[in-house]
């Protein structure tokens, strides 16, 4: 059973975690805000399950890659105590219930979310093979992280007619998955390079930190958009401020320390914790 777990990345939180932000900022952003549990519970499931396909489906992809790579060869595909039957067998399990989610939200905005989860599903499948053929395959993750964004906006409102709020929660997402995934291929530079593999970090080369700090200038600038039509209170502006030279200062430190697996894994956590902080202050100034 462990193997299974660590398959669909479920022993490691931070990555979950990291896809469920964006989703908490656009329920909080919302005019309904705060979301009802029901709501709460069927996003946080739903994200749960679509980020165990995207895994699973990276896994399949990359199998014969992940045993030549530091980080990743003790993958449960890439060392063989999962069998390539059963991961595709978990991969459909995940993508039905990921349906079931769906089917479950209210009529009223099913089939919009159903559209948008249709619109997704070719980006998450598409994503580990863009390593092959784009220089920059993290765009597309941030295009799938974009959707966790739209569709429990949807779920909540019945509709996209977000105007700037939702434009800008949006643009936050894209900007701040850009970055904290360009960090996190840092790790495996030097091994992509040599078989064969994209990565943002390696096409930006010497111009990637510097990329990186511009994308985290431009979530929290878009976040703050996003809150200031949204009309969030005072209360939100400390943790936005905090958030916002946090990001910086992972950035600089970026600068300071050896590139490599401890550097990336750090500065993803923190990520996750700059981000929840972000989600904090915005949930503070809806319920106090």
């Amino acid at each position: 059973m462990g193997y299974y777990f660590q398959l669909l990345r479920w022993n490691k939180p931070s990555g979950r975690l990291i896809l469920l932000i964006p989703a908490g900022w656009s329920l909080w952003l919302t005019p309904k805000a705060p979301p009802s549990l029901f709501i709460l519970v069927t996003i946080i499931s739903g994200g749960l399950f679509v980020s165990g396909a995207g895994c699973i489906a990276n896994d399949i992809w990359d199998r014969n890659f992940d045993k030549q790579i530091m980080r990743t060869k003790e993958r449960p595909l890439a060392n063989k105590k999962v069998s390539l039957k059963a991961a595709w067998i978990i991969l459909i399990l995940m993508l039905f219930l990921s349906l079931f989610v769906a089917l479950s939200i209210p009529q009223e905005s099913r089939n919009l979310c159903l559209l948008l989860a249709s619109l997704s599903l070719p980006f998450i499948l598409l994503y580990p093979s863009a390593k092959r053929w784009f220089k920059y395959p993290q765009i597309i993750l941030s295009i799938c992280w974009g959707f966790s964004v739209l569709i429990p906006w949807a779920a909540s409102e019945s509709s996209l007619t977000g105007g700037l709020t939702l434009i800008f929660c949006w643009l936050a997402t894209i900007f701040w998955t850009f970055g904290f995934d360009t960090v996190y291929a840092m790790a495996d530079e030097i091994e992509d390079k040599v078989i064969g593999l994209n990565s943002s970090a390696l096409s930006l080369g010497k111009k990637s930190i510097k990329t990186v700090s511009y994308c985290y200038i431009l979530t929290c600038f878009s976040l703050a958009l996003a809150a200031l039509n949204a009309n969030l209170g005072l209360i939100y502006w400390p943790f936005w401020l905090i958030a916002t030279l946090g990001m910086q200062r992972e950035v600089f430190l970026l600068s300071s320390r050896a590139k490599g697996i401890k550097t990336s894994g750090l500065h993803f956590t923190n990520q996750v914790k700059l981000g929840s902080l972000l989600l904090l202050g915005m949930i503070c100034s809806k319920i106090i």
